[in-house]
Order: structure tokens, then sequence, then C-alpha cells
């Protein structure tokens, strides 16, 4: 059997993965490697990236980057009338204010924002989804959200809960050892 065949033969049992293979490649270099805890973190990057990409696809097929999505979902979380000012946005997001107006103005021109004076003080702006924003943002969700099925089935719903209450732990532990999760490097401000 070549060897391309043995690993897609591997890749479609649950036995088996990538991560194994490279983890009995570390192995004959570090005798004493912590085995599980390498095999932990690396699916847990491996998957991360497989869901960016596929992220990634959804934004496109909607003509977003992925800046633009976690822009849009950021108003879209805060609730009606889906509005913040930019600073907040840029905190939010954690870029920098120049970074901020750029992304802005795209959206802008795109009609999926509205940037407007803000009702009590006409010194702050306020950013704002548009009806085309909250109907663009939900049907890319909704898209999104039947790839992530697609993948979650793997697992049952009580695997689901399982897995999300030990991954909680293990993001609760990150957050006290480092602090806040830094953005994604796909979308993080380059400047």
């Amino acid at each position: 059997m070549s060897g391309v065949a043995a690993t897609d033969e591997r890749a479609r049992d649950d036995r088996h993965d990538l991560v194994d293979e490279h983890l009995e490649d570390w192995l004959r270099e570090f005798p004493d490697l912590d085995v599980e805890t390498e095999g932990l973190i690396s699916r847990i990057h491996k998957i991360a990236r497989y869901i960016d990409r596929i992220l990634s696809e959804t934004a496109a097929e909607f003509g977003l980057s992925l800046a633009d999505w976690e822009l849009l979902g950021s108003l879209r979380r805060v609730g009606p009338p889906y509005r913040l000012t930019p600073g907040h946005l840029a905190e939010r997001l954690m870029i920098s204010p120049a970074a901020m107006t750029s992304r802005l103005d795209r959206l802008e021109e795109r009609g999926l924002v509205t940037r407007q004076p803000d009702d009590t003080d006409r010194r702050v702006t306020q950013v704002q989804l548009t009806d085309e924003g909250v109907k663009t943002w939900g049907a890319a969700v909704d898209v999104q959200a039947a790839k992530e099925q697609m993948v979650a089935a793997a697992v049952s719903e009580r695997q689901k809960r399982e897995l999300n209450d030990r991954l909680r732990k293990l993001l609760n532990t990150c957050e006290r050892i480092a602090g806040s999760p830094p953005p994604p490097r796909s979308i993080s401000d380059p400047g």
C-alpha cells in the first residue's frame, strides 16, 4: 500500500490522525515528550486553523474579509439598534483607530454600516449596522452555522457538552495565565 493510501486509510479511522503521525516523529526525537499534552494542544491548533479557513470561505462568499466579519459581528452582538462608537469597536477588536477608520470606510461604502452623530452628544460618532448589514450578517451566519453543524456532527450531544466543559476549563486557564486572547493573525491590525 502506498504512503498516501495508508495515510488516507488512517484518516478515515477516528483512532489515528495527522497529529498522531507527527507525535510518532517527535517521540523519536524527544523520548520524554508528554504525548497527551502535545496531542491536545496540536489538535486544538489544527482544528482552529480548519475553522478559520471555513470562516474565511464563508466571509468571502458574502464579499467580506475576516476583519469585516468580526466588525459586523461586534455590532450585531450588542443588540438593537446595533451601534457602538468607533473607539468601542476598536477596543473590542483590539485594533488601532486608523485601522478601524479604514474598515468602517469600506463597510460604509458597501452600505453595511453607517456613521452618524450620537443623539445625546454630537461630538461623538456612532457606527450602526444598516438593514443591509443586518441582512448580510444574518445570511452569512446561517451559512457558517450549517458548516459548523457538519463539523460538530462528529460527536454526540453529550460529547459536545463534555467537550465544551473541558475546553472552557482550558480557555479559562489560558486567560488566567496570558490575559485576553490576541486577535486572530488573519484579522489583526498590520500597523
